[in-house]
């Protein structure tokens, strides 16, 4: 069906008619279909000819608009629980900060150092070895972390004597085996290598 298209005058007549028998133009609160109707006009009616319609279309043209969704372009702004993409980087900010904090923690405190004290027993060959130049070969050996102590000859029978010497070790730097494998190097002087005592200090 083709549409219908209405004279300025006739539409305004027919508005006219139709806000006499319906409308209360003071207490008019213009629906969507006010609002089309007057936008169907071109402009105002004759107010001479028409003045129920003119105060009509000055009414609902002098409503104002409906004000944009202000308040959701402002909640758009405001995150009230943050993006995911901020939250991943605070923590990531948060486990740099204490990482660097514990590093700088454990930098400022003295790191702890293990030592032992290890006595050994050196047995010479025979009763005939320089037991001298035994302890002066034992104390000749030098390594980082290792400091001899106290030594002294011990009768074990038939004339022979074993040097029994002391030292301290850091457990990080220095092993017993390896102090007896350097002893034992010694092989003119040295039949055997023993450890007599062990004890942390």
């Amino acid at each position: 069906m083709a549409a219908v298209t209405l004279s300025q005058d006739t539409f305004s007549k027919i508005l006219d008619g139709y806000v006499e028998n319906c409308v209360n133009v003071e207490s008019l609160t213009p629906s969507q279909a006010d609002k089309d109707a007057v936008a169907a006009l071109k402009e105002s009616p004759n107010a001479a000819q028409f003045p129920r319609a003119a105060e009509f279309f000055a009414k609902v043209n002098a409503t104002p608009a409906a004000a944009p969704a202000a308040a959701d372009e402002e909640d758009d702004d405001i995150d009230l629980f943050g993006s995911d993409e901020e939250e991943d980087e605070e923590a990531e900010r948060l486990k740099a900060q204490r990482l660097e904090e514990y590093r700088a923690k454990k930098a400022a405190k003295p790191a702890v150092i293990f030592k032992s004290m290890v006595v050994f027993d050196v047995k010479p060959w025979d009763d005939e070895t320089d037991m001298k130049a035994l302890e002066e070969s034992v104390r000749s050996i030098e390594m980082d972390g290792l400091l001899w102590g106290k030594s002294q000859l011990i009768p074990v029978g038939y004339g022979i004597k074993k040097l029994r010497i002391s030292c301290i070790v850091e457990d990080d730097k220095v092993s017993t085996s390896d102090l007896e494998d350097k002893m034992a190097e010694f092989e003119d002087y040295i039949q055997s290598v023993d450890v007599d005592s062990f004890s942390k200090l």
